[in-house]
């Protein structure tokens, strides 16, 4: 969060004040900083320099099209999983050689989609998949270069919900099956054998079930290669995790490092002479971005006490859903030994799940006080929905001393106009007067 912070007293991000952003356009909304994603993807670039290594970017983490366009000017290029991926990381000048199109339920209009646009690899996940896959690419009259994704069946150590290597998971194919699949795809028409791929988790804060997972790679790979398949490409996905925890003392995170990553991949993977592609997605943009949220009340019960903020579970729906931790910061620095006391920071949607923090220690906050609910970059914005018929909020990016809206905030009047009543419920009922 080096892009984030006090100057004279206020949140700046990189040289722009946060409040002059809200006062712009309104509350709530994200802020994405373009040097921190330039910082983190550079990282990534030299833990893994000198290998032969593609990073492509996971778009299912933050899929805004300023965002993606910043990645793709640095080189990168994408993993997408929907077809609405793949539209976007195209229209964001991601070259299609450079598309990995991973999802364990690829329907069969995604796959002639990604087939026409000529992406660089399919990492399938079943056979029922890869017979679908060849088929479509035989009648068009091309190979599609495949990577068949194996569950290697090992714990990534992450919360349960976002752990996708563990035989229980629906993604990928059982590793002691991996044999059978790909004698299966190499005789079938219209696909070509092109690595082996993997990703069991994301969050991930312990290097050491990834050292397994690229273990058991490597032995598939030697295996694979004595069964006669080349296997040039080596996918190991992505789910290297971020510190949420930092300004609290004592309960800071500490987690692995893009270097510590790349120590990994170069004493397992690199030896085994392979191009590598690795797939980041929150550890590029998790700590480049931050909700901004302003106080409209706060209240007391016999039990607690309650912050209620304009922004709800429906912008940032992390805490309802995963529990998940994210500091909150005032955008305006507090006074040195300003007392904290324990409050729940809460949304105006109805559910009692609808909150950012829970017994949370904040200085003192009131009505009109601005908020930044930090490392909200990942799985934020892309997860929003319009849940209470609320807007979706706006999406700012800042470069140096300039800011842009990249997303401008959607109204009820733009929800509206997506939907028509049908003739036969007849006229728009008239309001009676006194109506509850």
């Amino acid at each position: 969060m080096s892009e984030f912070a006090y100057r004279n007293g206020v949140m700046h991000v990189e040289d722009v004040p946060l409040p002059r952003i809200a006062e712009a356009v309104g509350t709530p909304f994200y802020c994405y900083s373009r040097g921190a994603l330039v910082r983190a993807y550079a990282a990534f670039a030299a833990a893994l320099g000198g290998l032969d290594a593609t990073i492509c970017y996971s778009i299912k983490a933050n899929g805004n099209l300023a965002v993606v366009r910043a990645f793709a000017e640095l080189g990168a290029g994408a993993d997408v999983v929907s077809g609405g991926e793949l539209e976007r990381a195209l229209a964001a000048g991601i070259r299609p050689a450079q598309v990995v199109f991973s999802g364990v339920g690829k329907t069969r209009a995604e796959l002639a989609q990604a087939l026409a646009a000529g992406i660089g690899q399919f990492n399938v996940e079943s056979e029922a998949e890869i017979e679908t896959l060849s088929a479509l690419a035989h009648a068009r009259g091309t190979r599609a270069a495949v990577a068949i994704r194996i569950n290697p069946d090992i714990d990534a150590l992450t919360h349960d919900k976002i752990a996708t290597g563990r035989a229980s998971d629906k993604f990928g194919i059982p590793w002691p099956d991996a044999r059978v699949a790909y004698r299966r795809a190499a005789a079938l028409p219209g696909l070509a054998i092109a690595g082996i791929a993997i990703h069991i988790g994301s969050q991930m804060t312990s290097l050491v079930p990834l050292e397994a997972a690229f273990c058991r790679v490597a032995d598939a790979v030697a295996m694979l290669r004595a069964d006669g398949h080349g296997i040039r490409r080596i996918d190991l996905g992505g789910g290297l995790g971020i510190a949420y925890r930092f300004a609290v003392e004592g309960q800071s995170e500490t987690v692995p490092s893009p270097a510590d990553y790349g120590a990994v991949v170069r004493r397992v993977i690199a030896p085994l002479g392979a191009e590598i592609i690795c797939e980041p997605g929150r550890a590029l943009v998790g700590d480049a971005g931050v909700l901004v949220t302003q106080v409209i009340l706060c209240k007391r019960n016999k039990a607690r006490a309650f912050v209620v903020v304009d922004a709800a579970m429906n912008d940032l729906i992390r805490p309802a859903l995963y529990g998940a931790y994210h500091e909150i910061l005032p955008v305006r620095a507090p006074a040195a030994g300003a007392e904290r006391a324990p409050v729940d920071v809460v949304g105006p949607v109805c559910e009692s799940s609808d909150f950012f923090a829970r017994e949370r220690p904040l200085p003192p906050v009131a009505a009109g006080d601005v908020l930044v609910v930090a490392s909200a970059g990942a799985y934020g914005a892309v997860n929003s929905s319009t849940y209470n018929a609320r807007a979706l909020v706006p999406e700012v990016m800042v470069s140096g001393n300039a800011f842009a809206v990249v997303r401008r905030r959607l109204t009820v009047t733009d929800m509206l106009a997506l939907e028509t009543v049908p003739d036969w419920l007849g006229e728009r009922p008239v309001a009676r007067r006194g109506a509850a």
